[in-house]
């Protein structure tokens, strides 16, 4: 499916060998407030006929990180989870990841490293630390 003339966006229903259930979204250029609704009509009519998994959104050439990619990145991660899928990131510039980050949106649109492994977040455990419980004031009987 092309995009509209002028679109900053492409979509590519790429299956690399060694993804065979994947489709690569490649973001180009900026995005303005006024691509949004047609990228994620387009991305949605593409979603409707294939079996991919795992929506891979390569935003290597996006140029300017903003507020404007996030929605859109957004945008796309709804429209995926709402056809049972995902969308990862790939060659996302440092910029766009601590704004991912900044805005709460990190782990809502995380980044692909490839290999076809998930990352998976496991809370660190400590020890409580002995000595920091409050002790109640004799003298004060609401404690």
């Amino acid at each position: 499916m092309a995009a509209p003339e002028g679109s900053p966006t492409s979509l590519h229903a790429l299956r690399p060998p060694h993804e065979p259930r994947t489709i690569v979204l490649i973001i180009s250029d900026s995005i303005s407030r006024g691509d949004l609704p047609g990228l994620s009509q387009r991305a949605g009519i593409l979603l409707e006929g294939c079996d991919a998994d795992l929506i891979v959104c390569d935003v290597a050439t996006h140029v300017e990180p903003d507020a404007v990619a996030v929605d859109a990145l957004a945008r796309l991660q709804l429209v995926a989870i709402r056809s049972g899928r995902q969308v990862r990131l790939r060659h996302a510039s440092g910029e766009l990841l601590e704004l991912l980050t900044l805005l709460g949106l990190s782990d809502v649109v995380p980044s692909y490293d490839g290999s076809g492994i998930e990352p998976e977040g496991q809370t660190e455990k400590r020890e409580e630390t002995r000595g920091v419980e409050e002790e109640a004031d004799i003298g004060d009987l609401t404690g």
